[in-house]
């Protein structure tokens, strides 16, 4: 994959698509990344960057998209000139692992991922089933973007206002797949992986460098500890130690 490498790109959109979930449009020359990857944003008047998993890329053009949580976040949904952006950082989701029934499996700012991902593996004429996870009605976004794909999209809420009532694997159940990639909270992908026993899984921690030199992001793994940022995000699950 391609070594990281700082640019400065311009900011072609940063608007919300939800309450505090916002999508950023960069523009500039974008080196080839991969479904998976992530960069990490420099904001002004902060020291550590914000990691940000890529939800679309070419080579003219970075989409990402984010959820306000605190200053840092709120202050970059406020940019709208450029940003110094990290890019190429981690390793991706393993495309040649693809079956013929493959399951996306998403929840909350874990889905923007695996619209990148589910766009390449229909590229490939994958059959692909995705499966977004939200709490309410309110919270949806990207859902049509999916949709516009072609693959077959799966709504689940908490509170069932749209789609299916609870969890995603409540979804799951009822699905026929020979291979999973899921992205979100580990709660999420350990109740996911329990299920499936198959698959790729991202995780999110929180990374002090986002290139594996302050080992701030080190998980436990059948062979040893490994940094989320330089030898993941994403993982096999059964190499993890759930």
């Amino acid at each position: 994959m391609p070594s990281m490498k700082e640019v400065v790109l311009a900011i072609k959109e940063n608007h919300p698509l939800t309450s505090d979930v916002y999508r950023l449009v960069l523009a500039g020359k974008i080196d080839t990344m991969h479904p998976g990857q992530f960069v990490n944003l420099k904001i002004p008047g902060y020291y550590l960057r914000r990691p940000i998993s890529i939800c679309d890329a070419n080579k003219n053009q970075l989409t990402l998209i984010y959820k306000v949580v605190g200053k840092g976040t709120d202050k970059l949904s406020k940019l709208h000139t450029e940003v110094n952006v990290l890019t190429s950082l981690g390793n991706g989701y393993n495309l040649t692992n693809a079956k013929k029934h493959n399951l996306l499996v998403g929840g909350g700012v874990g889905i923007p991922p695996l619209y990148f991902l589910a766009k390449e593996l229909k590229r490939q004429k994958k059959d692909v089933t995705v499966i977004l996870g939200f709490n309410k009605k309110n919270e949806l976004f990207y859902v049509n973007e999916f949709k516009k794909l072609g693959v077959k999209v799966i709504v689940t809420t908490l509170d069932g206002s749209v789609g299916v009532k609870g969890l995603v694997t409540d979804a799951m159940k009822k699905l026929h797949y020979d291979y999973v990639y899921a992205c979100g909270p580990i709660p999420m992908l350990k109740a996911v992986y329990t299920l499936a026993k198959v698959g790729e899984y991202s995780l999110e921690e929180r990374m002090g460098c986002g290139f594996g030199a302050c080992m701030g992001c080190t998980i436990k793994t059948e062979e040893g500890a490994k940094r989320v940022c330089k030898d993941g995000p994403v993982f096999l699950g059964k190499e993890i130690i759930w």
